[in-house]
Formats: structure tokens, sequence, C-alpha cells
């Protein structure tokens, strides 16, 4: 692909998503409208503590110092007796370790349980060749496709084969192609994984090359803000 056919299809799908971005809300759908979750399974990620999400922190060896906490818009969480500790992007094992590492200046052997109360808002940003582009509030766990029904489904110009899914999930950035087309779906559209919060599900007009490379150039200033935060595309993130 030539640099100038290159550079015109970034221009291309970076208008689409200003003008999804422009114009995106939040939707809240009717009870007839809820997608189906999608099935769950031993290879559903296991889940990354947000901003928002309540946490209560057991301290086992020094019941004083356990507390019930919210991770703050930085990602971090605020204790007794230690700096705030990231909690954001980390598993409830992941945090322990992290906990146990921290407090282990100030605490004899210290064993401490993270348990999750309540999670914050689930949002995913659908864009392109979508009859609605926006930010939808998930009820459930639920894959692409049925993120593309809430946002009323493909436009006739859509790229159903093409259909890349830029997240976080994993703890680092992976953007992924999928094929929802009507051949796929038939056949069971085995990669329709679920989605994770801030996922963004994005439909073109024709087939995208050099997907990685593309995200990290073009999307990010063109998301909603919440998500264009939430995404560091450099790959430098620091706790």
């Amino acid at each position: 692909m030539t640099r100038s056919v290159v550079g015109a299809l970034a221009v291309l799908v970076v208008a689409g998503f200003a003008g999804c971005a422009a114009t995106s809300k939040v939707h809240a759908e009717t009870p007839a409208a809820q997608p189906i979750a999608a099935p769950y399974s031993e290879s559903t990620p296991e889940y990354r503590f947000f901003p928002g999400d309540e946490i209560e922190i057991v301290v086992q060896s020094a019941p004083e110092l356990t507390r019930t906490v919210t991770v703050g818009p930085d990602g971090r969480i605020a204790l007794p007796m230690i700096p705030p500790v990231r909690a954001a992007e980390r598993t409830e094992s992941e945090l322990e370790a992290a906990l146990v590492s921290a407090y282990a200046s100030q605490l004899r052997a210290p064993e401490i349980d993270v348990v999750a109360k309540s999670y914050g808002s689930r949002q995913v940003f659908v864009g392109g060749e979508v009859v609605r582009p926006g930010v939808y509030e998930m009820p459930a766990y639920v894959d692409a496709l049925q993120a593309i029904a809430m946002a009323g489904g493909f436009t006739p110009g859509a790229k159903r084969e093409d259909v890349l899914i830029l997240s976080r999930a994993a703890g680092e950035n992976e953007v992924r192609s999928v094929n929802l087309s009507g051949r796929s779906i038939r056949a069971g559209v085995s990669e329709a994984t679920a989605l994770s919060r801030y996922d963004v599900v994005y439909v073109p007009k024709s087939r995208i090359g050099q997907i990685g490379l593309f995200m990290q150039q073009y999307v990010r200033d063109a998301l909603p803000i919440q998500f264009s935060l939430y995404y560091d595309l450099n790959g430098d993130r620091t706790n």
C-alpha cells in the first residue's frame, strides 16, 4: 500500500471517528433491546480494576488497617501508612501482591486480601459504519456483534469482514480484526469474544492494512475524551 493511499485512508477513518465523537453519548437501552450476555469460559480474561470500582482491603495481620476504598481517577487507592498504590488494570491477585510489597516495610509478614465490592460504569465505544455511533453502557459481558446491534447494526457500506477492536483487557494495548460477516455469523462467530470496559469497536468502510500502526497514529485523538484518556498508545504508561 503506497503512502498516499494510507494517508487518504487515515483521513477518511479519522473523520468518521471524529464525527462519532462529536455526537456520541451514553445510550440507555430499553429492556427489549438488551443483548444476551456473551458466553463465559475459562478463556474469559480475569477482571482488572478500573477507576470508580469499590474495593475492600482486608489486612489480616493488622485488622485496624482494613478499609473499603474507591479507585480514584488516577487509578490509585489511598491506604494508611503507605503511599498511594495503583489498582487500575490490576487483577485481585496482582493488587494483593502489590499491597503486600508496599506494607512489607511497615508490617511483619503482612497478610492482605482484596475483595471487589462494586464496579463502576462499564462503557464501550462503537463507531464507524453503524447506524447510531456512540458510547454504550454494557448491561453484561457482550461481544462485538452484540455491541454493534446495540448501535443499531451495520450500515450498507460496512466492511463486516474487517471490524477492528481496540482493547486493554490484558493490561496492554491490543488491536485486532474480527470477521463479522454473515457467513462467519452462520458459522458461529468464534472471533466475537466478550468485550471489556472501554473497548473500542470500529466498523470501517473498506479493509484497513497495518492495523496496529494505523490505530496508534490516528485513532487516539478522535475518540471520546474518556476513551482517549484511557488509552496510552505510546505504550509508556507508568505507575
